[in-house]
């Protein structure tokens, strides 16, 4: 069977790099001043976070209906039997069943996993899929082996200032309820327990302690060298550069890496979050 694999811009990729791994991808959009900007194709990264700086208020949404029926109407012309897709989670966003809608406006069958967050995990679990299709096993086989990868990632931020997830409804009640008390870091969360959403994990008096209780969690659910562990930051390096350190001592054998917060996050965390995410990689 002739299988497309899809995703969208909150794996920090773009339409073209996806591309070059035989990915198919729809952006996701960011707004500001009543206009809607395709994420990494029309407002990228570094843009994005100018704005911040520069005050301007951003929102997102999820990708245009029109882009992804356009996709789905080509992959079917182009042979494709069956749409396979790892987007952003539902708890951040709509997507899925957007995608789930255009398939069946196309008559295209469309299965996928959701991720419970977005990002490298995200990124991860598209080309993993991927990879187990050329390998021969079936969405079936695919499906569970994902759902592995699921079940042992976890996420963490560590938001400055909740305004932006306030707004954004990114958080529950009782994470915009912690908004409002003062000298708190909340530390924040979101896995397949909190089925996606950002929720409450603990609080705290300062960023690096809030740092320090998130590595604490870490060593109590035993990561250890079979882990991707990234520092993914909202426009501050160094800091960044300073918990990763922290963590490299942590877990000296685990694979490391610092990047940029996705933009579909990094609006709704606002300017110097800091977010650890990390899952056990297959073998």
């Amino acid at each position: 069977m002739k299988v497309a694999f899809v995703t969208d811009s909150g794996t920090g990729k773009t339409v073209s790099e996806l591309k070059q791994d035989g990915i198919f991808s729809v952006p996701l959009q960011v707004s500001y001043d009543n206009t809607n900007y395709q994420d990494l194709e029309e407002l990228g990264i570094e843009e994005m976070y100018r704005l911040m700086r520069d005050g301007v208020m951003l929102s997102t949404s999820l990708p245009s209906l029109g882009k992804i029926e356009a996709l789905f109407e080509h992959l079917k012309n182009e042979g494709y039997e069956q749409i396979f897709a790892v987007p952003i989670c539902t708890g951040l966003s709509g997507t899925i069943n957007a995608m789930q809608m255009c398939a069946k406006t196309v008559g295209i069958p469309f299965d996928y996993v959701d991720c419970n967050v977005t990002a490298v995990v995200q990124d991860y679990m598209i080309h993993l899929a991927k990879d187990l299709h050329e390998k021969g096993k079936s969405i079936s086989e695919i499906k569970a082996v994902l759902e592995t990868v699921v079940d042992s990632t976890n996420t963490y931020l560590l938001p400055n200032d909740l305004h932006h997830l306030k707004r954004g409804g990114r958080l529950t009640p009782l994470a915009a309820t912690l908004g409002g008390l003062l000298k708190i870091k909340p530390i924040l969360m979101i896995n397949k327990n909190t089925s996606g959403k950002i929720d409450v994990a603990d609080k705290v008096r300062t960023m690096h302690k809030a740092m320090d209780k998130v590595i604490q969690r870490m060593e109590d659910e035993h990561v250890n060298k079979d882990y991707m562990i990234t520092v993914a930051h909202a426009d501050d390096i160094e800091e960044a550069c300073y918990y990763m350190n922290k963590i490299k001592e942590a877990f000296p054998e685990a694979k490391h890496q610092i990047i940029k917060l996705v933009s579909v996050v990094g609006v709704h965390t606002g300017i110097g979050c800091q977010a650890v995410q990390y899952f056990k990689m297959v073998k």
